[in-house]
């Protein structure tokens, strides 16, 4: 009697259990099952502009206003909707993005990473052309004030931008001291080159923009140790063409140093 009573408990035991498992399975998946009306929507957007050396064309309105154009800015739209791809696809269409990646998040965010293409100078040629040269030689469309950047005049060929002033505009915005110090390009109609710097009174002469590293070095000593003490307004024109010397204009007399 006692052994058929104690099966009897241990029977009831393991039914009440199988019926508590099957509730919670049933609760919990009720629970992450969405209902009508109640579907995770995107809460945030959070968009990431990589640094450039020089400012760019890009900010988060503009990305967001590029993204309400196509009808795809994704914040309080259901996250099952938002086509993460279509997203990167429309932004890399941009002549300003070199790259772009979206994804979502379970909190309801999505997040869009970007880096843009930097501008490294800006041409105003003698033929009317106007765009931008960036980093890797491509050309930009002129839609939008760039803040700070080296402007390029003369006679001035696109296949000339994009092979040689990528090369001198690279050397420049990556140098501290010269990307704060140069503010104009000026190319003859030899193909040499012309530098206008912010603070004196003088043109810089380099001749065939070759060799720019070592030009600009020179003439970097020699503002420290011969402007400083001659005076920055002395000279009209300074020649670095020739090696291992600078030539120096004052107004009517040429003098070598």
């Amino acid at each position: 009697m006692k052994h058929w009573i104690y099966n009897w408990k241990k029977t009831l035991l393991m039914v009440v259990n199988s019926l508590l498992a099957v509730y919670l399975f049933f609760a919990v998946t009720s629970f992450n099952e969405p209902v009508d009306g109640d579907e995770l929507v995107c809460s945030q957007v959070k968009i990431d502009i990589k640094d450039a050396v020089v400012d760019g064309f890009l900010n988060a309105n503009e990305i967001k206003a590029i993204l309400q154009r196509a009808k795809i800015y994704p914040l309080s739209q259901p996250m099952d909707r938002i086509d993460a791809r279509r997203i990167e696809d429309v932004l890399k269409s941009s002549p300003f993005v070199n790259d772009a990646q979206c994804y979502k998040t379970q909190s309801g965010h999505v997040c869009i990473q970007l880096t843009q293409r930097t501008p490294v100078m800006r041409v105003k040629a003698e033929n009317g052309d106007d765009y931008y040269v960036d980093n890797h030689g491509g050309v930009m469309p002129n839609t939008k004030y760039c803040s700070e950047i080296m402007i390029a005049t003369g006679k001035v060929s696109r296949q000339y931008a994009c092979k040689v002033l990528t090369k001198l505009g690279n050397t420049i915005v990556n140098d501290k001291f010269w990307r704060n110090q140069i503010v104009q390009v000026n190319v003859l109609a030899d193909g040499t080159v012309e530098l206008v710097p912010r603070v004196g009174e003088h043109i810089i002469y380099i001749g065939y923009p070759t060799g720019l590293n070592e030009k600009l070095a020179r003439l970097e000593k020699f503002y420290r140790y011969g402007l400083s003490e001659a005076g920055w307004n002395k000279y009209s024109y300074i020649n670095l063409a020739f090696e291992n010397q600078i030539i120096c204009k004052k107004k009517q007399n040429n003098i070598s140093i």
